[in-house]
């Protein structure tokens, strides 16, 4: 079986209702389109007995089915001992993902970003654009073509989350909390022992380290869908991402980062939002 070019990690909490159907899509659309060889790696986060029955039973059949048409792509799972958060999974995930990866990503398991944009940003990262680029981040941002679909409430709680990201980080993302990344494996796996953000924050925490590793970043625009069911607690979870952003803050203040390895110093660019991918 040929290496991984990307490791994509699918972090996943009671979702036995969701991931099938997502795991059957990705299955479907990696087997129609061409690809690199991509290794899907779902996490079980500690999921009730139930969830992980219909979760496991997902990652196999879609498994057998690769294996059946004799295709480059994988599926793996992975049971966490307990809940710590999606942060968490996604930090076991790519410690267990291929040594021999490009690309080291993650994606929501709840479907609202789909199959084909999941693709369309695998296809981007082994593009010429993607081999000038560190960073390929989803963003929900309405432009020509793309379409999000999500209450006003969240809308308008995002948007005040990220103006307080970038108050206190300066890092230039629209939509810091787009649950898909493509991160460049050689910047991220250094980065693997300094993270410690257990839950949403890791977005932010990995986004604020990449950049004072010089690394590139783009935004891409994508479609996104909300199905509901979300685990953020309206009011709640904004308190406490917000006291998080702040603890956030003081810690990395205080944290030293190995130099960058000969040759890889480049200056940092602040985040571009483009529909193609391209800068």
């Amino acid at each position: 079986m040929d290496e991984p070019f990307i490791s994509v990690v699918i972090p996943a909490y009671n979702e036995g209702q969701r991931l099938p159907r997502f795991v059957g899509e990705l299955t479907r659309v990696f087997l129609e389109r061409p690809a690199p060889p991509v290794q899907f790696i779902v996490v079980d986060d500690g999921s009730r007995p139930d969830h992980a029955t219909l979760q496991r039973a997902c990652v196999e059949d879609a498994q057998s089915r690769l294996t059946a048409k004799h295709s480059t792509h994988r599926f793996t799972y992975v049971a966490a001992p307990r809940n710590q958060g999606k942060g968490s999974a996604i930090r076991l995930g790519w410690r267990g993902a291929s040594p021999h990866s490009t690309w080291l990503a993650f994606v929501d398991a709840d479907g609202a970003i789909s199959a084909e944009e999941l693709h369309r940003l695998v296809e981007l990262s082994a593009s010429s654009a993607g081999r000038d680029t560190d960073v390929i981040a989803g963003s929900r941002i309405l432009m020509a073509g793309r379409r999000v679909v999500r209450n006003l409430h969240r809308h308008l709680q995002g948007r005040v989350f990220a103006t307080l990201t970038d108050s206190n980080f300066r890092l230039r993302f629209y939509d810091t909390q787009c649950g898909v990344k493509l991160i460049r494996a050689s910047l991220l796996r250094p980065l693997l022992d300094v993270l410690r953000e257990e839950r949403w924050l890791l977005d932010i925490e990995l986004l604020a380290l990449l950049k004072r590793q010089g690394a590139r970043a783009i935004e891409v625009p994508i479609d996104w869908e909300d199905f509901g069911g979300s685990k953020v607690v309206p009011g709640l979870d904004g308190l406490r991402m917000f006291w998080g952003l702040l603890r956030l803050r003081k810690r990395l203040e205080r944290l030293s980062l190995p130099a960058p390895a000969p040759g890889s110093e480049q200056e940092a660019l602040p985040a571009s939002v483009t529909g193609s991918g391209t800068r």
